[in-house]
C-alpha cells in the first residue's frame, strides 16, 4: 500500500496508520527518504503522522536514522505546531547517539523549545536534551547549567523529572 492510500483510507485509524508506516520503515520496505518528502507536501496534522511513525520506528531501531534526518528535524523544531515539535523532539532523543558530533543546532533548536507553553512539548524536548546530555560530550560543559537553571523554573513535575533523573546520573 502507497503512502497517500494510508492516509486517504478513513477506515485506517491514526494510531493504525502511525504502526504500518513505521513497520515500513523498519522492514525496509518504505524509504525515510520517501516519507520525509511525503511528509513535507502535507497539513501538519498528516506531517504530524508521519513523524509519529518515524518515531515509531526509531524507537525500535534508531539505527534507521540518517544525519539528512537530524538535519531536517532539527529544522522543524522551529515551527509552530506542538506535534511536529514534540514528535522531532522524541525522535532526536532516540536517534542522537548516532551523531555525537552533529549536537550544535540541534541544541540550540531544542533550547528554544524548552520554554514552550505546550507541557507535551517541553517533556518531549526534555527527553531530546536529557538523552544528548547521557553522550557526555563538551556540550555538557553549557548544557548542565542550562537544564539545572530549566529545572528550577518548570513548574511540570513531569518535565522536571525528565531533567533531574539525567542530573542524577551523570553525578554518579
Amino acid at each position: 500500500m502507497e503512502i497517500e492510500e494510508i492516509f486517504q483510507d478513513k477506515s485506517i485509524k491514526l494510531k493504525s496508520k502511525v504502526a504500518i508506516l513505521g513497520a515500513g520503515l523498519l522492514d525496509g520496505g518504505l524509504s525515510l527518504q520517501l516519507l520525509l518528502e511525503y511528509a513535507d507536501q502535507q497539513n501538519a496534522v498528516d506531517k504530524a503522522t508521519c513523524l509519529e511513525a518515524i518515531e515509531y520506528a526509531t524507537k525500535n531501531n534508531p539505527g534507521i536514522g540518517n544525519s539528512a534526518l537530524l538535519k531536517y528535524l532539527t529544522n522543524v523544531l522551529g515551527g509552530s505546531e506542538p506535534r511536529i515539535k514534540w514528535e522531532s523532539a522524541k525522535i532526536i532523543g532516540n536517534i542522537i547517539r548516532l551523531f555525537p558530533d552533529q549536537l550544535d543546532n540541534t541544541v540550540a533548536s531544542l533550547l528554544k523549545n524548552t520554554r514552550n507553553s505546550g507541557t507535551v512539548v517541553r517533556w518531549a524536548t526534555a527527553y531530546a536534551l536529557a538523552e544528548i546530555i547521557k553522550l557526555k560530550t563538551v556540550q555538557n560543559d553549557f548544557l548542565i547549567p542550562e537544564v539545572e537553571l530549566l529545572c528550577e523554573l518548570e513548574e511540570d513535575n513531569g518535565v522536571k523529572k525528565k531533567y533531574l533523573d539525567v542530573l542524577k546520573k551523570i553525578k554518579k
